[in-house]
Parts: C-alpha cells; structure tokens; sequence
C-alpha cells in the first residue's frame, strides 16, 4: 500500500493514514483512559459524599449544642418566673399587712379625735 498523506489539523504530516487507523485500532489506550477516568470520577464522587457527611455531622453536633445551651435558658427564665411569682405572693401579703397598718392607724387617728374633743 502506499502512505497518502492526510491532512488534518488532528494529524501531523509525519502519520500517514494507514499507520493512523492502524494506531486507533488495534490500541486500546483510548478505552483504558476512559475506563480510568470513569474510575476517577465514581471515586471523587465517593470522597465528595464523604465529606458532605462529615460537614453534616459536624452541623448536627452543632444544633444539638444549641438546643441544649437553649435548654438551660428556658430552664433559667422558667426559674426566674418563679422568683417572680413568689415576690408576687410577699407582695400581696405586705399589701394586707398594710391595709392592717391602715386600719390601725385609722383607730389611732380615731382615738386622738375623741381624746381631743374631750
């Protein structure tokens, strides 16, 4: 056979299209490099999920943190509502003392009048 030149800008003048057809098939570099890359990429994907999963936990562990740092704040404010009501409770118990006061006093001012008028 005689070697014609091809001309292509894939193929430079030294190939001829017999040795290139040749290469392209009886080599399988082609399909292996492919079969590699496939490999790669199911790889890279595994490791991407990997990591997805580690940031996920890390988030996870990071909610719980805040659900139970918010759980001593509703215990806190759950406590100081209680200290309110039970300041509540002596207040309303100071505002009888005071209405006893009153009425005592309201006796004394009555026994000043009668000692006056007398």
């Amino acid at each position: 056979m005689s070697q014609r030149r091809v001309d292509s800008p894939f193929l430079t003048d030294t190939f001829s299209l017999e040795k290139y057809i040749k290469k392209l098939t009886g080599n399988t570099d082609i399909e292996d490099s492919l079969g590699r890359l496939d490999n790669l990429t199911q790889e890279e994907a595994r490791i991407a999920s990997a990591e997805l999963l580690k940031v996920t936990h890390s988030v996870d562990d990071r909610v719980r943190d805040v659900d139970e740092k918010v759980e001593v704040v509703r215990n806190g404010v759950h406590d100081v509502g209680n200290k309110i009501q039970g300041v509540d409770d002596r207040v309303q118990g100071i505002g009888g003392d005071i209405r006893d006061i009153s009425s005592d006093v309201r006796c004394v001012d009555d026994k000043l009048d009668q000692v006056n008028r007398s």
